[in-house]
C-alpha cells in the first residue's frame, strides 16, 4: 500500500479501512510511504526489495498529480495496481471519478443557495468503475479470462 504521509486524514482512513478489509482476503499489508517524486521512486524500490506482489495506491490528490510516473514504474516493475488504467496500468477499481466531481459540484450549487455546509449529508461513494487495459496487458504477457472483460466497465485496447 502505498500512502502520502502528508495527508494523514485520508491515510489513516485508507490504512483502516485495507486492514479491516485484509484478513477477509487473506493478504498480507506492507505499507510504503510518499509524499514527493523521489520518495516514490524509493518506494518502488522497497517494494521490490520486499517482493511485493501487488499495489493499491491510497486515494490522493498528489497521487493522482503522479499518475503517470506511477504507471511508468508499476510497468518497469511488473507491479498489478490499482491506479488509472488509462495512465498505462492494468488495471483499476475505483470511484467513479465523474461522479465524485458531480456529487462536489451538487454540494457546492446548495450552498451557493444558502445552504449550511454542516447541514449537508456525508455521502458515501456508490459508483465504482473497472477498467482494464489491453495493451498493458500484451506487455505484461498476461491473458485477461473473457470472464473478466465481460465485467469490465471500460476496456482499453
Amino acid at each position: 500500500m502505498l500512502i502520502n504521509p502528508a495527508n494523514p486524514k485520508t491515510a489513516d482512513a485508507t490504512v483502516k479501512a485495507l486492514e479491516d478489509a485484509a484478513p477477509s482476503l487473506g493478504v498480507q499489508l506492507l505499507y510504503f510511504k510518499a509524499s514527493t517524486a523521489a520518495e516514490i521512486d524509493l518506494a518502488f524500490a522497497a517494494m521490490l526489495d520486499a517482493k511485493a506482489d501487488a499495489l493499491f495506491i491510497g486515494p490522493d490528490g498528489y497521487f493522482a498529480s503522479r499518475g503517470s510516473q506511477l504507471a511508468t514504474l508499476a510497468a518497469r516493475d511488473r507491479m498489478p495496481t490499482r491506479d488509472a488504467a488509462v495512465a498505462g496500468v492494468l488495471m483499476s477499481y475505483g470511484t467513479s471519478v465523474p461522479e465524485v466531481f458531480r456529487q462536489a459540484a451538487i454540494y457546492s450549487g446548495s450552498i451557493l443557495k444558502g445552504a449550511k455546509p454542516a447541514d449537508l449529508p456525508v455521502l458515501q461513494s456508490t459508483k465504482f468503475e473497472f477498467i482494464l487495459n489491453l495493451q498493458t496487458a500484451r506487455s505484461l504477457g498476461i491473458d485477461i479470462p473473457a470472464t473478466l472483460l465481460a465485467r469490465a466497465d471500460e476496456v482499453i485496447e
